[in-house]
């Protein structure tokens, strides 16, 4: 029972039906977020689940709260490892729309790179398993070893009904290891294994001031202007140096130990080239840390979206009766989204103008995660991943949030592998997201091989 030749091949010869197929669930308009496109995320797990059902896995949508999660297991195998698949099949919203090539629900292939939202975020990327194990199975080859897949609708805003659910599905998520391909290479042609991610912590945060929109001239200097003083208090909670001034924020932080600096120092980063691909002159951050070091390891600040005022064409003199900005905060393991709450509280307290009040509404908030670096299953990774991309993968963080992995943790008491094949310019949660073709079949070739390399684990 291995990855043979012939599954391989077969792989290979069943490449143009793969992408068609994932141009075919990405047509579907699954944004989670949206309550207009309820039956179309539906449809959209009702697609995957027909995908697997069709391969001859167990196949259960399981209803929640909000939006279903598909659940599907191949045959137990006395004495094998258990490897759950996580991923999901909501997308994100795709303003602005206009800065689309294409419709962001219109997949096209341009330059060897598939366009469309969802592309690597995160359809693309946890159908590589998918494809994996249904060309297995078809091949007439057992398993040689048990795959569960749990892909839920949910992800793109918080997995708040996975989370409170996960305790009573452990017995049937139970595995050895859980496989999530959300994630990235660290560069072009380079591979990676993710051994950490930030936690995160939204918030939206009103600034109220007069009853309502008054004249700037009859009484501008008079009264206190929300839209400012907004402003003062966000540019208070970040200094110069890009550290964040919220009281205890950096109590919990963790050091980066020397040997990890080290590992870090030695990948291809070049800060010239990271700020040219983003379009800046250049970089921005925390002192006396590296780009990769602030982007993966050091804890952040951000104003995500700014509201107050007249917002339509020409001039409107007005002071605004209220401002409001969407806030997000990234987290370092063992920082407490909670605690990082009292402390914005307290500092809005000390430092909010008079003339206006405040108030802050959390949004959702996740602990960020690390897992084992030498384990087993992480050497197994190794091996599948240098056997279809042709290098060996290197050990990374990532700057994003996964708000389930810590739960999976904690709640499964599994080992966690994060196996990205996305690319850092493609676009998550932008518009023109994409997803390199070629990477994608790397990906599922990757998939097969790991499953016989875990197998061997027995």
């Amino acid at each position: 029972m291995s990855a043979s030749n012939h599954l391989l091949d077969q792989l290979a010869e069943s490449a143009p039906r793969h992408l068609e197929e994932l141009m075919e669930w990405l047509r579907i308009p699954s944004v989670s977020s949206d309550s207009t496109r309820f039956t179309e995320v539906k449809q959209a797990a009702s697609w995957v689940a027909d995908k697997l059902e069709g391969a001859g896995l167990s196949v259960e949508i399981m209803p929640t709260q909000g939006h279903p999660m598909v659940y599907a297991e191949s045959p137990k195998i006395d004495g094998a490892p258990v490897v759950l698949v996580y991923g999901h099949y909501d997308v994100q919203p795709v303003e602005p729309l206009g800065e689309w090539i294409n419709g962001p629900f219109e997949p096209t292939i341009r330059d060897g790179n598939l366009y469309a939202r969802g592309a690597t975020d995160d359809k693309g990327q946890v159908l590589t398993h998918v494809q994996s194990v249904c060309d297995w199975l078809d091949s007439g080859q057992p398993l040689p070893l048990q795959v569960k897949f749990l892909i839920e609708g949910e992800e793109e805003v918080g997995s708040l009904n996975l989370e409170r659910m996960l305790p009573e599905l452990r017995e049937k998520l139970a595995c050895d290891c859980v496989v999530i391909s959300d994630s990235g290479q660290y560069s072009d042609g380079q591979p990676a294994i993710t051994y950490g991610l930030r936690g995160i912590a939204t918030y939206e945060l009103t600034v109220d001031g007069p009853s309502q929109d008054l004249h700037s001239g009859s009484f501008g200097g008079a009264v206190m202007n929300p839209a400012i003083a907004l402003c003062k208090l966000l540019g208070s909670m970040i200094d110069e140096r890009g550290r964040v001034q919220l009281p205890g924020y950096y109590d919990r932080v963790r050091e980066l130990n020397p040997g990890e600096r080290e590992q870090w120092a030695g990948l291809p980063q070049n800060d010239a080239e990271f700020a040219d691909s983003i379009g800046v002159e250049e970089l921005f951050g925390e002192e006396g840390y590296t780009t990769d070091e602030r982007r993966w390891a050091r804890p952040t600040f951000d104003v995500n979206g700014l509201t107050s005022g007249h917002q339509g064409e020409g001039v409107k003199t007005i002071i605004p009766a209220t401002a409001k900005a969407k806030l997000s905060f990234r987290l370092v393991p063992d920082q407490d989204p909670d605690e990082v709450t009292a402390a914005i509280e307290q500092h809005l307290e000390n430092h909010c103008p008079t003339g206006v009040r405040w108030k802050l509404e959390a949004d959702h908030g996740a602990p960020g995660m690390l897992a084992a670096t030498d384990s087993r299953f992480v050497h197994a990774a190794n091996r599948a991943i240098e056997s279809a991309f042709g290098v060996l993968p290197v050990l990374i963080r990532e700057g994003g949030s996964i708000p389930i992995v810590t739960r999976f943790q904690e709640v499964l008491g599994c080992d966690c592998l994060l196996l990205g094949w996305g690319l850092s310019d493609d676009n998550a949660h932008s518009p023109n997201e994409k997803f390199r073709v070629e990477d994608y079949y790397r990906g599922i070739r990757a998939s097969a091989i790991l499953w016989d390399e875990i197998g061997k684990l027995n």
